[in-house]
C-alpha cells in the first residue's frame, strides 16, 4: 500500500503546483453544488410536502445522496480518464506491472478538487440532521453511516461499470452519466416520488433505493423492521457484476497502441 500512498502524494503535489487554480476549481465545485440545495428550498417554499415527505425529511435524503455520491466520485470519478489510458497505451504499461490494475488507474489520477462537493455535502448533512425531527438512537446513527458509506461504494461500482464499457467502445459513453451524475440528482428526493416504476428500477436493477429510500423509512419510523437498517449493505452485492464485467473486459482487451 505504500506505493499507492506515494502515488496519491505525488498526484496531490502536482495538482498543488498551481495553487490558485486548484483552490478556485475546488471553490467552484463547492458553490455549484449549492444550486441543487437552493432549488430544493424554493420548491418547498411553494408546497408543504411531496409524497408525504416534508422539506426537512427530503433535505436529509438529499444530504445523504450527495454525501454518498461525493465519496464515490472522489475515487470513481477518476475512472473518466480510463478511455484515454486505453488510447495512449498507459493501460498496457499497467498490465505488465505486478500491482492491482484498478488501483493503478485510480491512485495517480485522483482529482482532489472534488473535495469541494464533499465539503458541501457534509455541511448540508450537518444542517439536515438536527432539523429532521428524528429521535437519534445508536441504531439510527448506524443506519445513517451505512447509507452514506455503502452509497459511496455503490456509486464507485457504477463508475467502474462505465469504465469497463470502454474496453468495447474505446471511447467514453456519456449516456452512462445518467446512472451516475443523473442518479445523484434523482436521489435528492426519495425515489417513491417518481412513481412505482422508477422505485422498482432503483431497487432491483441499480439498487440506489436500498441505501437511500428504504433506510430513510426506518429513520423516519415509517418502518420498524430492522432489516431496513442493513439494506445498504445488501446493495453492495451490485459490486459483483460491476467487477465481473470489468474483468470480462480485461480478458477481451486488445492493445490499440499509442
Amino acid at each position: 500500500m505504500k506505493v499507492y500512498f506515494n502515488l496519491i502524494a505525488l498526484n496531490l503535489k502536482s495538482q498543488m503546483q498551481y495553487k490558485v487554480s486548484f483552490f478556485l476549481t475546488t471553490l467552484g465545485q463547492f458553490i455549484t453544488a449549492f444550486t441543487s440545495f437552493f432549488g430544493l428550498y424554493f420548491i418547498f417554499s411553494r408546497v408543504n410536502a411531496i409524497d408525504e415527505f416534508t422539506y426537512e425529511q427530503v433535505l436529509l435524503s438529499f444530504a445523504v445522496m450527495m454525501a454518498a455520491f461525493s465519496l464515490g466520485q472522489m475515487l470513481g470519478g477518476t475512472l473518466a480518464v480510463f478511455p484515454r489510458m486505453l488510447g495512449n497505451g498507459q493501460f498496457d504499461r499497467a498490465l505488465v506491472r505486478p500491482r492491482n490494475i484498478i488501483l493503478q488507474v485510480l491512485m495517480p489520477n485522483m482529482d482532489f478538487t472534488r473535495l469541494g462537493l464533499l465539503v458541501q455535502a457534509l455541511m448540508v448533512l450537518c444542517y439536515a440532521i438536527p432539523i429532521s425531527g428524528i429521535t437519534w438512537t445508536w441504531e439510527k446513527i448506524l443506519t445513517l453511516c451505512l447509507m452514506i458509506f455503502c452509497g459511496g461504494v455503490l456509486f464507485f461500482g457504477l463508475f467502474l461499470f462505465q469504465a469497463a464499457c470502454s474496453f468495447f467502445t474505446v471511447q467514453s459513453l456519456d449516456f452512462m452519466n445518467i446512472f451516475t451524475y443523473g442518479a445523484s440528482q434523482f436521489g435528492k428526493y426519495p425515489f417513491s416520488v417518481y412513481g412505482n416504476f422508477v422505485l422498482k428500477f432503483y431497487t432491483f436493477v441499480i439498487p440506489l433505493a436500498l441505501f437511500q429510500y428504504y433506510p430513510l423509512l426506518y429513520l423516519l419510523d415509517r418502518e420498524q423492521n430492522r432489516l431496513f437498517m442493513f439494506l445498504p449493505v445488501i446493495s453492495l452485492l451490485f459490486l459483483i457484476p460491476c467487477y465481473a464485467f470489468f474483468k470480462f473486459g480485461m480478458r477481451r482487451y486488445k492493445s490499440i497502441g499509442s
